[in-house]
């Protein structure tokens, strides 16, 4: 997404990375703007020659607490075993700096974590690569790998300064949601508005009696989409990347982050079922829990609608958002919910 940026803010992003780099062993190269979404991400060369990567946070996005627990969180699974990235110090130690505001920028945390090498799944809008045979394969190991991290995160003893948001039912459908309101925000029409806010009211019903009957609840991921889920080794083992909206949330919500923008693959419902009976094969996942997939698809959904309205400056911003809003409505129809 980085080259679709147009270049004042592409040489702005660099002036600035090279400005966190300084606080860290790093090699004079010129950092590699990679991604450009909640975080600028840069790849680096660390001055043993191993590669790395810098982030610059979205300004506001989060707090120090937050994105040292964000850190923390990483380092906590990496030790576990599994193939996350985990923070790399400055030369004093610190996992997090605090950037000052500049006549570009205003002030912004900037941290270092590990390179995870290998390849993205697959990219959103692109059809997966993979024989049907093999993604089936892949996904299966996504789902042990995902039920891993549910449960390193429940055995975890969180430091006492721990905080994450909270993608809950507040979080998803309250008065302010974590990634914006979906249903009253720039750029989307006054019957969609009526429609999206219908959909809401809806929603917010289903989603309490849906736990009433019991929901697994703890610390997630939140955003295993493609991008987010390297393959690694010839492909024979996955990694998860980007943990900056990690937090607190049902575990369901995982799943279908991890299922939505495959729902056009021709090989999709193998997906689904690879993806549960990987996580089955780790971690309890009952039938009972299952009836409430869907409902968490449609919340998937719309939580892009709220993202894309507040960051206009994203390429194609109206464009897409216009999509998100008609595929989510679709989706709930399709589905049965509300609309």
């Amino acid at each position: 997404m980085g080259d679709q940026l147009p270049q004042t803010i592409r040489d702005g992003l660099q002036e600035r990375a090279l400005e966190g780099l300084g606080h860290w062993a790093a090699l004079a190269d010129e950092p590699v703007l990679l991604k450009y979404r909640e975080n600028a991400v840069f790849r680096i060369t660390l001055a043993d020659g191993q590669s790395a990567a810098l982030r610059l946070h979205r300004p506001g996005y989060h707090d120090a607490t937050s994105l040292r627990s964000e850190l923390d969180l990483m380092a906590a699974l990496r030790l576990g075993g599994l193939s996350v990235p985990s923070p790399v110090p400055t030369g004093n130690g610190k996992n997090l700096i605090c950037l000052p505001e500049s006549g570009r920028f205003p002030e912004q945390y900037a941290d270092v974590v590990s390179w995870i090498d290998g390849a993205a799944l697959g990219h959103s809008g692109t059809p997966l690569s993979q024989s049907s045979e093999t993604q089936a394969d892949i996904f299966f190991r996504i789902g042990h790998a995902m039920a891993t991290m549910h449960d390193l995160a429940d055995a975890w003893a969180l430091p006492a300064d721990f905080r994450r948001p909270a993608w809950d039912a507040e979080g998803l459908l309250g008065e302010k949601p974590l990634w914006g309101r979906f249903w009253d925000c720039p750029g989307i029409s006054d019957d969609e508005t009526s429609a999206l806010s219908v959909l809401r009211d809806d929603l917010l019903h289903r989603l309490a009696d849906a736990q009433i009957h019991g929901l697994d609840y703890g610390l997630i991921h939140a955003d295993l989409v493609r991008e987010n889920i390297f393959l690694t080794g010839n492909e024979d083992r996955v990694a998860f990347i980007d943990f900056d909206d990690a937090g607190y949330g049902f575990r369901l919500f995982d799943l279908a982050t991890a299922l939505l923008k495959n729902r056009q693959e021709p090989a999709y419902a193998d997906i689904e079922n690879a993806l549960i009976a990987g996580y089955r094969s780790r971690r309890g996942l009952s039938d009972a829990a299952l009836q409430s997939l869907p409902l968490f698809m449609v919340l998937r959904s719309l939580t892009y609608i709220g993202w894309l309205a507040e960051r206009p400056e994203i390429p194609n911003a109206g464009e897409r958002l216009s999509r998100y809003v008609a595929e989510s409505l679709e989706l709930a129809r399709k589905l049965d919910i509300g609309a």
